[in-house]
């Protein structure tokens, strides 16, 4: 005669680490991780790594005149991609032209990998620096045209010769 009782059954695994809901104080980077990286994912960027660290990558001085936009590899690879870089002006993208082999030399070592072979350039207005990361600190606030910086300083120098000579070079920095 056959066992009429049937089996209990088993509850089905419970869901992956990442995904249940976590109690206590939780890194930002895991759930910032999760919204961002579908978005940027759709453009070709792992995480967002590549735009979030652009300035340090490049350099101040590229990136505030440039942006990422995405990243385009040939079929089924990940490697030799094509980055898109939106340019504020037309005389910034002959330099960034001029300026390719050190730019994709960069970005390759920030990868490891050979990840971009050639940048495709388009031209157009940068969101407003309130939305773009910081770039450059501020200028200092100018002096007065008349004031020499360190004036009371330069009085104790005793060397005349020294003591003109950091005159003259504190008129200049105050221009």
């Amino acid at each position: 005669m056959a066992d009429s009782k049937t089996k209990p059954q088993i509850k089905p695994a419970t869901k992956p680490s990442d995904e249940r809901r976590t109690h206590g104080l939780v890194s930002i980077a895991v759930p910032s991780d999760r919204v961002t990286r579908p978005v940027f994912g759709r453009h070709g960027f792992v995480g967002g790594a590549l735009v979030v660290d652009w300035p340090a990558i490049v350099g101040s001085a590229v990136a505030s005149h440039t942006l990422p936009l995405g990243i385009r590899f040939p079929p089924k690879e990940r490697v030799e991609g094509t980055l898109t870089v939106k340019v504020d002006s037309g005389a910034f993208a002959l330099e960034m032209q001029h300026l390719e082999p050190l730019v994709l030399e960069r970005i390759n070592g920030y990868f490891g990998w050979k990840a971009v072979a050639r940048l495709k350039l388009r031209q157009g207005p940068l969101p407003e620096a309130s939305v773009r990361p910081r770039t450059q600190a501020p200028a200092p606030p100018a002096a007065p045209a008349g004031a020499i910086p360190a004036g009371e300083q330069l009085a104790r120098v005793e060397d005349p010769e020294l003591r003109a000579a950091l005159e003259r070079l504190a008129r200049r920095l105050a221009k």
